[in-house]
């Protein structure tokens, strides 16, 4: 039986925070006596970094009790699992039998449900796309107290309108997707320094044909060595390439991390000096890579540190990730990148990478570039955001709003013209707006 409690919640960035009511459903009708009584929002592990998954004052409903297998189809690879499953789940039980995600983003902690609300990416989107590529269905409680089943020919709308529509047209309950057949859990990568920004666009270019790819850029650096940094491009090893001493274990999967950060540390612990020095480390560790390499180091570093959000302090972060067409996209990126190193907002961890296609509606990504970048919270740091917006606006980009936690309405609008056929979708599905958040009153995406 679901609980309800009161609880101080907020984003992976910590920041906002709201007080929140949090219920842990186990089924649908449980979902359907909250959303019959007041407006909800799904929340699943809590790595949106803003306020997508926070709900001053209302029903906050946290779907992680809904994490079971429902059917796996062996020769096809397609499983059936509710929207609560972790890809940090799936992984431990599927890549021992050659079975892996086809999209994986920057963690493993993230539920099927919120890679579905965020169209989650990775660092071979321009390759594979965002997680729509890999489903096939979903069900979805919507507000009428139905269950519908939304796909590519059942309530297109529907299906399309949630990659990237951050939970608000229904509960996802269950979804069916499709899993990539591997022959080990390693990966062949390579390394590459440049030393300016052009040196980066074009290194890209060249190492388009690997299906991988993904840069760290030094984000203090100006001058002729703007845009510096290291490309690191790979592949899936496949069996016959791994050295010996790593044949003995192909299908290897990860074991559960024993560091943590377990307190928030002093917001000066990060400052500009503390800063150069930590991307000096970042830079010589990304230039200097094993030929072949985990998958938990190639795609999820960042896990293997537990709470490694509390390193910025109890003040919180952003994730600032924006996407520019390529089109006089390295004079707009020279810009950008002049605004960030002279900002004096401490910008730390970042990564850079090209994009493929994009989908519809809300969904974030396009062909084009991305840059996302840490910055603590300071004092003058929305005001910097807001000449980010403008900045980015001028080269015909728009940010992720997954990440977000600053966008203003109007700014939003400008980015998203589209947003006006994905409110006609909500006025469909839920005219009353029964799934709501704070960033859903922040930005407009309600049915007025």
């Amino acid at each position: 039986m679901a609980t309800t409690h009161q609880e101080v919640l907020a984003g992976w960035g910590n920041y906002p925070t709201a007080t929140s009511y949090v219920t842990d459903p186990e089924n649908a009708q449980e979902i359907m006596n909250l959303i019959a009584k007041e407006p909800v929002i799904a929340r699943g592990l809590g790595r949106s970094y803003g306020d997508q998954a926070i709900h001053s004052n209302k029903q906050v409903c946290l779907c992680t009790r809904m994490h079971h297998f429902i059917s796996w189809e062996e020769t096809s690879g397609i499983l059936e699992c509710e929207s609560g499953t972790s890809l940090d789940e799936i992984i431990t039980t599927f890549a021992p039998r050659g079975w892996m995600p086809m999209i994986c983003p920057g963690t493993k902690y993230v539920t099927i449900g919120g890679a579905i609300a965020n169209d989650i990416h990775g660092k071979a989107h321009h390759t594979d796309g965002s997680f729509i590529n890999s489903v096939i269905s979903f069900t979805i409680l919507i507000a009428n107290g139905t269950v519908v089943t939304a796909s590519r020919e059942e309530n297109p709308d529907l299906f399309y309108a949630n990659f990237g529509g951050l939970g608000l047209l229904g509960f996802i309950l269950t979804a069916k997707i499709r899993l990539r057949k591997v022959e080990t859990t390693y990966f062949r990568q390579q390394s590459v320094r440049v030393n300016n920004l052009k040196a980066m666009l074009d290194a890209l270019e060249q190492y388009k044909h690997y299906n991988y790819s993904v840069a760290w850029i030094d984000p203090l650096a100006k001058g002729s060595q703007l845009g510096s940094g290291v490309l690191t491009v790979g592949e899936a090893a496949t069996l016959d390439a791994l050295p010996v001493t790593l044949r003995k274990e192909p299908l290897k999967i990860h074991q559960p991390s024993k560091l943590n950060v377990p307190f928030f540390l002093p917001d000066f612990a990060l400052n500009n000096f503390t800063v150069r020095a930590l991307n000096a480390v970042i830079g010589f560790v990304q230039n200097s890579p094993k030929t072949f390499v985990h998958y938990e180091k190639f795609f999820f570093p960042l896990d293997m540190i537990n709470n490694w959000n509390r390193g910025y302090g109890k003040r919180g972060f952003i994730q600032y990730q924006f996407v520019i067409p390529e089109e006089n996209g390295e004079a707009h990126l020279r810009h950008i990148m002049k605004m960030i190193a002279s900002s004096g907002c401490t910008p730390f961890l970042n990564v850079f990478k090209k994009m493929g296609a994009g989908q519809d509606y809300l969904s974030f990504p396009f062909s084009g570039y991305t840059l996302a970048i840490d910055f603590p919270i300071t004092p003058g740091l929305k005001a910097f955001t807001q000449k980010l917006d403008e900045a980015v606006l001028q080269a015909n980009g728009r940010i992720y709003l997954g990440k977000d936690a600053m966008l203003d309405k109007s700014t939003f609008r400008r980015m998203y013209p589209q947003y006006e056929r994905w409110l006609s979708v909500k006025a469909k599905y839920d005219p009353y707006n029964r799934f709501t958040s704070d960033l859903s009153t922040r930005l407009g995406l309600e049915v007025s």
